[in-house]
C-alpha cells in the first residue's frame, strides 16, 4: 500500500485565484480544479504505458490541475503526456548535449537533494523521457520516471532557463511542499 498524501492540509480551502503580482507561483490561493476520477487516471496511465508515482497519482484525485493555461499551472489528466510528445522544443532545447557538457552526471553529483544541489547537475538525457505535469514562470514542472524511490515515487524537477538546469525533488509531494513553503 502507498504513503498517504495529505493534499487537503497543503490546501485547507479551495479559493478562487488571487490577482496578486507578487504571490508564489505556487500557492494556496490558486484555482484548484474538481477531482479527477479513477477512471480518468486509469485511462492516463494506460495511454503513457505505466503507473503514475503515488503523490501526483493522489494529487489528481484531489485536485484535476491547478491554476489556469494564461498563468502557472498544472495540468489535468487530459493534457498530462511524456515531454518528447507534448512540447517537443522544450524537450530538444534540454536534452541536446552541449560541447562542454557530458551526457552523464556523476551519481555522486546528481544524487543530492536540498540546497546543496546544483540545478545544473541535471542529466539531459532524462529530459525528452519525463513527463510534463505543468508550466509555471518560464519553467516547466516535470516527473522522472528514471529515478524512482523504493515506494514507487518519481523524480520531480522544475526545469527553467533561468536555473539553467532543474531544482529536482525526490517526489511530486516534495516539490509542491516546498514551493508552497517558499512562496508564503
Amino acid at each position: 500500500m502507498s504513503a498517504q498524501y495529505a493534499w487537503s492540509e497543503l490546501f485547507p480551502a479551495r479559493h478562487p485565484a488571487a490577482e496578486d503580482p507578487d504571490r508564489s507561483a505556487l500557492n494556496v490561493d490558486s484555482d484548484l480544479h474538481p477531482p479527477a476520477t479513477e477512471a480518468e487516471i486509469s485511462r492516463l496511465e494506460a495511454r503513457l504505458g505505466m503507473e503514475l508515482p503515488p503523490s501526483y497519482r493522489q494529487f489528481l484525485l484531489f485536485s484535476n490541475g491547478w491554476g489556469n493555461a494564461d498563468d502557472c499551472c498544472l495540468l489535468g489528466v487530459e493534457e498530462i503526456g511524456w515531454l518528447r510528445d507534448v512540447d517537443p522544443s522544450v524537450a530538444e532545447s534540454w536534452s541536446e548535449p552541449k560541447p562542454e557538457d557530458s551526457w552523464s552526471v556523476p551519481d555522486e553529483l546528481y544524487f543530492v537533494y536540498g540546497r546543496e544541489q546544483v540545478s545544473s547537475n541535471m542529466r539531459g538525457e532524462y529530459v525528452s523521457d519525463t513527463l510534463l505535469v505543468g508550466y509555471w514562470d518560464d519553467g516547466v514542472v516535470l516527473l522522472n520516471p528514471h529515478v524512482k524511490t523504493p515506494e514507487g515515487e518519481w523524480e520531480a524537477w522544475y526545469l527553467a532557463p533561468w536555473l539553467a538546469g532543474a531544482r529536482r525533488f525526490t517526489s511530486f509531494w516534495d516539490l509542491v511542499a516546498h514551493e508552497l513553503r517558499s512562496g508564503a
